[in-house]
């Protein structure tokens, strides 16, 4: 998937220089949201230009079965260009200062994988990941790669177009669902669910502690690609001032955190990230 990065940063020169001095020796933490994929072809949810899109919700998806098929049609739709999206020059940066020792990890609010396959090792998936779903009665995993072929095998009707429009979540917005064969256990015959967290779901306490964690090994919060309106990247922000730590913002537009920055980079992500890594040197061994 061919996407163009604009890497002109004139604009925004102050706004970076005063962002290098700040983190300058010190080891990041790093939250990215959806903006850090869109120069993979992946759009975000409110981003300039982001389609409008009523996004299914936890309630609808358990307590009702025509929820399930729309869900399941349209995912399966969108499973094949999401999945083929490559990282970008933000996702190989961030993996770059991680193995240089300036970033102690990354903290994702996206569930597409791309900074796994760049290349980072330290990685939160606060709101889950699309690789795996799991059975919800029996807690079963299976892979998302072995689940397309059985929804394929089962529903021979249903063609993946070469081209779809794209949602956020690897989702399009189905014509049609009539006679869709829901995917289901096949240990107990129970109901699957994508290994994500749904609008009304609340991220795991296990897997904001991980966040935490990342957090308190860092001297500086960088914050790439997410306006902040979920609760769970306000939540690491405010444990960052809690703590007095730089706090430098990447983001085309305002954020919920702007007043809170440090530093706010009014630019896109990737340029910026490569930047940071490109010039950053790696903080004193500890």
């Amino acid at each position: 998937m061919s996407v163009t990065v604009t890497t002109d940063l004139s604009s925004q020169t102050p706004a970076v220089s005063e962002a290098l001095d700040v983190l300058r020796g010190r080891r990041l933490a790093i939250l990215t949201g959806a903006g850090v994929s869109t120069d993979s072809g992946i759009p975000d949810y409110r981003g300039e230009g982001a389609p409008v899109r009523t996004p299914m919700t936890a309630q609808e998806f358990l307590g009702d079965a025509a929820a399930r098929r729309r869900y399941w049609v349209g995912s399966h739709l969108g499973w094949r260009a999401f999945a083929a999206a490559s990282p970008n020059a933000g996702h190989g940066a961030i993996a770059d200062l991680e193995r240089r020792g300036i970033a102690a990890g990354v903290v994702t609010q996206n569930v597409d994988g791309l900074h796994v396959r760049a290349g980072s090792r330290r990685v939160v998936e606060l709101h889950g990941t699309m690789r795996r779903v799991f059975c919800t009665h029996c807690g079963q995993v299976f892979d998302r790669r072995d689940l397309a072929v059985r929804v394929e095998r089962d529903n021979p009707w249903l063609t993946v177009p070469d081209a779809v429009p794209l949602g956020p979540d690897g989702d399009v917005v189905p014509s049609a669902t009539d006679g869709f064969i829901l995917p289901d256990c096949t240990v107990c015959g129970g109901m699957l669910k994508p290994d994500v967290v749904f609008f009304g779901e609340f991220v795991p306490a296990e897997k904001f502690r991980e966040a935490e964690q990342i957090l308190r090994t860092a001297d500086a919060l960088v914050i790439a690609g997410s306006s902040l309106v979920v609760n769970s990247g306000i939540r690491l922000l405010e444990r960052a001032r809690r703590r007095r730590l730089p706090v430098v913002i990447i983001n085309r537009g305002q954020t919920r955190g702007d007043a809170r920055a440090t530093v706010k980079i009014d630019a896109g992500t990737s340029p910026v990230l490569r930047f940071l890594a490109d010039n950053l040197p790696a903080p004193d061994a500890r």
